[in-house]
């Protein structure tokens, strides 16, 4: 992680190895997914520490956090801003190729908000749910 990521904070091998293996995948892994993999390689690291270590890269921009409320958190080792499509049924959350540019917030300053980042995601269901009878 690069120090202007990092913010002053120090890098343990438990933060440095939850986010390479989150940029190896693109399946936009749970917080217990996230454990499962760390555990390969850091047999001994908790799950409180890979949740705090996810709060700490989304906190600063590192990683994205996905999910709205009631919906179960997944992380996107990939922070630039990028569409994604979430299936309704099981979670699935998938990378959107996308050609346009993101809109802006029009009406920011008339309301006061101050614009941190645009999130576009599409619901619908993915084609292995699309295949059952759910």
């Amino acid at each position: 992680m690069k120090n202007e990521e990092n913010k002053g904070a120090r890098l343990s091998r438990q933060r440095e190895t939850i986010l390479a293996e989150l940029r190896k995948v693109t399946t936009h892994p749970t917080a217990d997914e996230v454990y499962d993999m760390v555990r390969k390689i850091l047999p001994r690291i908790s799950l409180g520490t890979v949740y705090r270590n996810l709060d700490f890269l989304s906190s600063r921009g590192v990683v994205l956090r996905l999910g709205g409320a009631g919906t179960q958190k997944r992380f996107d080792g990939n922070p630039a801003a990028h569409p994604h499509l979430r299936c309704s049924v099981c979670g699935r959350v998938d990378d959107l190729e996308w050609s346009y540019a993101l809109p802006e917030l029009p009406v920011e300053k008339a309301m006061g908000y101050a614009s941190l980042r645009c999130d576009v995601e599409f619901v619908g269901v993915c084609p292995t749910c699309a295949g059952k009878d759910c």
